[in-house]
């Protein structure tokens, strides 16, 4: 299931066999002063990889390493905790990812954004156009749907905020610092200023509100979001099957 504990045979039998490549992309940056900074890679690559194990009897799945960097200049004036890369370099090194997987034979390619700042939508539709026999999708984010279905969406939301903190409360507790949660709520930012800048709008990092998170929300979170993955797989495997 994970493409790095696999040997180079079984990677080739995979593609052979007609898997299905799910690559995440994560960042790593300043998640408020109470989530560590690793949050959107780790939780990309856990979802991708819960969703592949409920397919185990449907369809093969196999789950790329997540990509822990890309491009978050909204966090540099925070000081410290970022690793910002240039949008181009970014998009030329994720081409060459997809590149590489459609070389060893897969047809079929799921690039799950962790991060929604990360608009990869030109590089998908480039790969598309300039290969025959592979095809990549790129999936909406399900992630503020599935919180105002079974949380209370009158919660001002953004970054760092109660559903990224309920999801950390229910599956990584032990990095949550609970006191340093922040009591108060930001003002929303302007999401299409090319120049955004999370410090002009937070002091603590978070975009919206952390207040209202907890663990059982966080449960339900987390099976919603496995769940819109897992239809998101089952609809790939429709599609090579001609349904």
């Amino acid at each position: 299931m994970r493409y790095g504990e696999m040997t180079y045979e079984e990677i080739a039998a995979a593609a052979r066999d007609g898997a299905l490549a799910a690559l995440a992309t994560g960042c790593t940056e300043q998640q408020g002063p109470h989530l560590p900074v690793d949050f959107d890679s780790w939780f990309s690559e856990t979802l991708l990889v819960e969703a592949a194990s409920r397919l185990t009897n449907e369809t093969r799945v196999v789950v790329l390493p997540t990509v822990p960097f890309g491009p978050t200049p909204e966090h540099r004036n925070f000081g410290a905790g970022f690793i910002d890369i240039p949008v181009d370099v970014f998009e030329r090194y994720i081409a060459a990812v997809l590149d590489s997987l459609a070389d060893q034979g897969f047809q079929r390619i799921l690039v799950w954004r962790g991060c929604g700042g990360h608009d990869l939508r030109n590089v998908v539709e480039r790969f598309n156009t300039t290969h025959e026999r592979a095809l990549a999708v790129l999936p909406e984010m399900p992630f503020h749907e599935i919180w105002c279905r079974v949380a209370d969406p009158s919660t001002p939301a953004g970054h760092a905020d109660s559903f990224t903190t309920s999801i950390v409360m229910h599956l990584r507790p032990q990095t949550l610092r609970r006191d340093r949660i922040p009591s108060g709520t930001s003002l929303a930012p302007d999401w299409s200023d090319p120049m955004l800048d999370f410090a002009r709008y937070s002091s603590t990092g978070v975009i919206g509100s952390a207040a209202s998170a907890s663990a059982e929300i966080g449960a339900r979170l987390w099976e919603g979001c496995v769940e819109s993955v897992v239809a998101t797989m089952r609809d790939w495997e429709g599609r090579a099957r001609g349904e």
